[in-house]
């Protein structure tokens, strides 16, 4: 099937935004305020699955860095009731209390769509090849809905905001999944474990392996360590391609959480209740008797109960092949974005101001935003996202002086290596 507005020109379709998360919602409303069209479309049954999906973890970001001005205004007009702006919240808190009610502003009555996955994005008529009218002609986004129906839709301009979170990084040390991951993935555990829910039974007593050097890796071995002194058996190990890691800025965070949990985990490896694995670079992942085996060029271990994949998270650019995109050569966003949010040179605070300028591509009226934007870059933070989508609103709406008017104010000193939903995530 095949949607068209009714409308009397091309300029008058809808913005399709990919995503209910965080930044594809406040999208979303920027994009209403401004009595702009627009249509979400959400994988999920809910606002904020993909968050959902991280929910017992806290972020180390309090609500006064959650919340976009803008949208905090039209929620205090429908009722709503702001949190302690110093509160950390977890991911189910940042759900409940922000995503959901932004869902439900009248701004967005019969905007998003649920249980719709978009599938591929193209110009009508025209593939990645075709030059003729490209820039004026409207693009159209493919879904399919839980009922297998397919369905095109015809925009004006399209906002990217799905994010990495189902994307994760391979454990495979030259980024491609190690011999025998592919085959073992449902084994292997991506995320940090819900020690207090859903996944006690699944590492209480056992001996597990965390790969990843990031704050996801740190949160979850806090996590674990809290099994040690309930259950016998317990055991953890770190596996790390490199040397030590990097604990992050300490008591000059202006982060303090974030700044808390390098020190903590820091400490936890000193009084030596995490075994640390350097050089781990995994060549290969066997699976049997009951326990995994990791190989290496240089380490190999054996016995492991449990694998906790936390290696970070990439773009995927599947559905977006026959658009024209510039990216980055290593970290996958668009290109001019790149060099400002390199990990081996930022860290989350000294990401400088970015907007549409840096955001668009070769393919006019096309939008990376949020984490998807910073491709294999681990330095996302929700403001950034926020003040992306009002500079990619501005630019949508013809306006691209406002556009490149971006103003952002980070905390500073945090160190961002690997992905971190606790951060953000869409």
């Amino acid at each position: 099937m095949f949607e068209r507005a009714n409308r009397s020109s091309d300029a008058d379709l809808p913005v399709v935004v990919v995503g209910a998360g965080p930044i594809g919602l406040v999208a979303a409303i920027h994009l209403a305020a401004e009595s702009q069209p627009v249509i979400v479309m959400e994988r999920g049954e809910n606002a904020g699955a993909a968050v959902q999906a991280w929910g017992h973890v806290c972020m180390f970001s309090p609500w006064k860095y959650n919340v976009d001005q803008v949208v905090r205004t039209h929620l205090l007009r429908d009722g709503w009731q702001e949190p302690d702006p110093d509160g950390l919240p977890t991911g189910s808190e940042l759900v409940d209390k922000l995503v959901m009610p932004m869902s439900r502003l009248p701004l967005l009555k019969g905007v998003v769509r649920y249980d719709t996955k978009v599938t591929g994005i193209s110009r009508f008529g025209a593939d990645r090849l075709s030059d003729r009218n490209r820039h004026t002609t409207p693009f159209l986004v493919r879904s399919i809905n839980q009922r297998g129906e397919e369905e095109d839709v015809a925009a004006k301009a399209v906002i990217d905001a799905s994010g990495t979170f189902n994307n994760p990084n391979p454990l495979g040390a030259g980024g491609l999944p190690a011999i025998g991951e592919c085959r073992l993935r449902e084994e292997i555990f991506w995320g940090v474990p819900h020690v207090h829910g859903r996944d006690r039974d699944r590492f209480a007593g056992k001996r597990t392996l965390v790969v990843g050097g990031g704050d996801s890796a740190f949160n979850a071995l806090l996590a674990l360590i809290e099994l040690v002194p309930n259950t016998d058996g317990t055991e953890i190990l770190w596996g790390l391609r490199g040397g030590m890691p990097r604990f992050g800025g300490g008591a000059a965070d202006q982060l303090a959480a974030r700044g808390r949990l390098g020190t903590v985990v820091e400490r936890l490896v000193r009084n030596n209740l995490v075994t640390i694995v350097n050089d781990l670079r995994i060549e290969e992942v066997r699976h049997t008797n009951g326990f995994f085996e990791v190989c290496g060029d240089v380490q190999r271990l054996s016995e492991i109960d449990q694998i906790v994949g936390l290696t970070g998270y990439r773009p995927d650019l599947a559905m977006l092949g026959e658009l024209r995109l510039r990216t980055h050569a290593s970290t996958e966003s668009p290109e001019a974005l790149g060099p400002l949010i390199d990990p081996n040179i930022h860290s989350c605070g000294t990401v400088p101001p970015h907007g549409a300028h840096e955001l668009q591509h070769p393919e006019v009226g096309f939008f990376l935003v949020g984490m998807k934007s910073y491709g294999r870059a681990p330095t996302f933070l929700l403001l950034t996202g926020y003040e992306q989508v009002r500079s990619v609103v501005a630019a949508i709406r013809g306006d691209w002086e406002a556009a490149r008017e971006v103003q952002l104010t980070l905390p500073e000193t945090g160190v961002c290596s690997t992905a971190e939903p606790m951060a953000s995530n869409e």
